[in-house]
């Protein structure tokens, strides 16, 4: 029996099911639109996780095979084609993930709550860093978006440079502004021995929240 109308299913998943709504493909020829169309900056793409996608969607009756081709001495490709609950849970999936925030659990936030551990110095060096790799790729974004509105290629399709180019500058700025404060003295910083890398005094942590009391917190079910 098919998967559920709306059940989860992965980026990966989502964008073989979207190719495929298009027109029947082989997973190597997904694999390679997903690249031509940059499409690796949303969803991380190699040959062996999509291959694998698509046979689960497959398991699933999102997606049937339907025939097999061979290329001159090219090995045996398989073409997909989606089915009709894969295009009822491709909807599904997009409409609850535009409609529900849902948490992601970024890198860079976790990376922020625990900077204080390193000494002042090498948290500007580092953020600076950051800016210049984020600089990088809002100008890889910027040449995107000119290609797209060159080729005169339908806004709708690519909604999501604009996007991406707008958390970019946004992170840019607010990283260039905490590198300011750190800089200025604005924002007080812990000082560290130079020669052992220890905090200079004792650490005085004074969390935002009194610490929890026995009973507030609630043990986790046995499995």
């Amino acid at each position: 029996m098919g998967q559920r109308v709306g059940a989860t299913v992965t980026p990966l998943a989502i964008a073989v099911l979207a190719l495929l709504e298009e027109r029947p493909m082989h997973p190597y020829e997904m694999y390679q639109m997903l690249v031509l169309r940059h499409e690796d900056k949303l969803v991380k793409v190699r040959p062996g996780s999509l291959y694998h996608v698509v046979t689960r969607l497959a398991e699933q009756e999102l997606v049937r095979a339907e025939g097999i081709d061979r290329a001159g001495n090219r090995p045996e490709r398989t073409t997909y084609r989606i089915t009709a609950e894969g295009r009822e849970t491709l909807r599904a999936r997009v409409a609850e993930l535009l409609r529900t925030p849902l948490p992601e659990y970024p890198l860079f936030p976790v990376a922020l709550g625990e900077a204080h551990n390193l000494p002042k110095p090498e948290v500007l060096a580092l953020l600076r860093e950051r800016i210049d790799h984020l600089a990088g790729q809002s100008a890889e974004i910027e040449t995107m978006i000119a290609a797209a509105e060159r080729k005169q290629v339908p806004r709708r399709y690519w909604i999501v440079l604009p996007y991406l180019r707008a958390t970019l500058r946004t992170e840019i700025e607010w990283v260039e502004q905490l590198v300011g404060e750190l800089d200025s003295g604005a924002l007080p910083w812990e000082e560290f021995d130079p020669v052992t890398g220890e905090r200079a005094e004792a650490c005085d942590f004074q969390p935002w929240l009194p610490a929890p009391e026995a009973g507030d917190i609630d043990e986790p079910a046995a499995s």
